[in-house]
């Protein structure tokens, strides 16, 4: 079955041609090679980082600030909300003024948002200074998605997505292993501590080795409103539309099982919190290996439609699973099988997420940045709702969890088989 892209762009399965003088700055940034790579991959690892270096310490802030599961599961939900509201903001920002000035202002705001979060004293106030800090962090998501457009297509670029993936994939690993071991020498305010050196880290690094890789003959002109109008001539691309919902539904799943794991591990099967850490660093190690075996094996030879249909299948099996043994239908059982579950469900991301990241990006090789906050604030938007969900029927039973995974799975594979319907032949980019 053939692969979609744009009617304006076809697909490159091999290196570049020779460039024109406009690609040239293009081709001079892809020459810096291994270095773009890593600090992309540094750029798309902040979320994860803030999230789930954050997530072995969510039953102590419960305690330290007096406030429910659901009370301080919003400071997740804020997080997730403000890097979904701030990609709408920054991604035109980029299309019109370029990816590096935008990209450095927002990461000098996290930094400093981050820094304030530790110094919360009350749970509506931790709520706030994350919705902060992920608004500004919205630019790190962002703009490294539209770099890689501006440097890849086709199938270089869903390669390029699954070698991030490798990268920012370890940042699920360590990240909740780095704060189960902040957590014996200090309280939770020093795992944010800690992100803020991450993030003035990474801004350094940004600011002294990050080129430009949008010239400005391909800057988008207009305000406001050009930007709006950009924006739902993507939308009105029904199979952009289609890969964007797939992609935000199953981030949702993804969510679900970051903002509810801590307690379904911890509070219902009593594991400590450098526990939690290890297995949920060994369902990371899933999620990267099947990305790589995506990115290396699977695309270029094998329809990226069809890899994402099978994806989307496990996560609606393990989903399937989890809820049936969450209701009881197996009767009682232990950690184990749970965490199998999670870890196929986890691992068929590696599937999911760079084939619909890549197949809508193809659609808008015009508008890089705002196709990109597209696919970012759907995601997000879905996630920051699925998130307090799993807690509503408060921190001794995973159904909640299991529920939403279900749900938001069949969710996107409804969008993926309706709007991107992938058994007929590519159709053209809306204008």
């Amino acid at each position: 079955m053939p692969e979609r892209g744009p009617a304006t762009a076809p697909s490159k399965d091999s290196s570049p041609t020779i460039p024109s003088p406009s690609t040239a700055p293009l081709t001079a940034a892809r020459r810096t090679g291994l270095l773009v790579t890593f600090i992309l991959g540094g750029l798309t690892a902040l979320p994860p980082l803030s999230m789930d270096m954050y997530l072995p310490a969510l039953p102590a802030v419960t305690t330290a600030l007096n406030s429910p599961a659901a009370t301080v599961q919003l400071t997740l939900t804020a997080c997730l909300a403000g890097m979904a509201l701030g990609q709408l903001v920054i991604g035109p920002m980029s299309d019109k003024w370029g990816r590096r000035t935008p990209l450095l202002i927002g990461m000098v705001v996290y930094v400093l948002a981050t820094a304030t979060c530790a110094f919360a004293p009350t749970a509506e106030l931790l709520i706030g200074f994350r919705l902060l800090q992920g608004l500004a962090g919205a630019a790190a998501i962002v703009i490294a998605r539209a770099v890689v457009r501006d440097l890849y297509d086709g199938v270089e670029m869903a390669r390029f997505f699954s070698t991030l993936m490798l990268i920012s994939g370890v940042a699920p690993i360590i990240a909740p292993l780095i704060g189960g071991q902040i957590l014996r020498f200090a309280d939770w305010r020093g795992v944010f501590v800690v992100l803020t050196v991450i993030g003035a880290v990474l801004t350094f690094t940004v600011w002294r080795k990050l080129d430009e890789t949008l010239p400005p003959e391909r800057r988008q002109t207009g305000g406001v409103g050009a930007a709006l109008s950009t924006m739902r001539g993507l939308f009105a691309d029904r199979v952009f539309a289609g890969y964007t919902l797939a992609g935000g539904f199953s981030f949702a799943v993804l969510f679900s099982y970051i903002a509810a794991s801590p307690f379904v591990v911890q509070e219902i099967y009593g594991a400590s919190p450098q526990t939690f850490s290890l297995l949920f660093g060994v369902n990371s190690v899933g999620l990267i290996v099947v990305g790589q075996v995506n990115g290396k094996l699977l695309v270029g030879r094998v329809s990226m439609d069809k890899v994402l249909a099978v994806g989307l299948a496990v996560i609606t099996a393990a989903s399937v699973a989890l809820l049936l043994m969450s209701t009881g239908v197996f009767g009682e059982v232990g950690l184990f099988p749970v965490c199998a579950g999670l870890f196929v469900l986890m691992s068929a991301m590696g599937l999911v997420l760079p084939n619909t990241n890549a197949q809508a990006l193809m659609r808008a090789p015009h508008a890089a940045g705002s196709a990109s906050a597209l696919l970012g604030t759907s995601s997000f938007l879905v996630g920051a709702v699925a998130s307090p969900l799993v807690g509503i029927a408060g921190e001794d039973t995973a159904v909640p969890m299991a529920l939403v995974q279900l749900t938001c799975s069949l969710l996107a594979v409804g969008c993926f088989a309706a709007l991107c319907r992938p058994w007929r032949k590519p159709e053209p980019q809306a204008a």
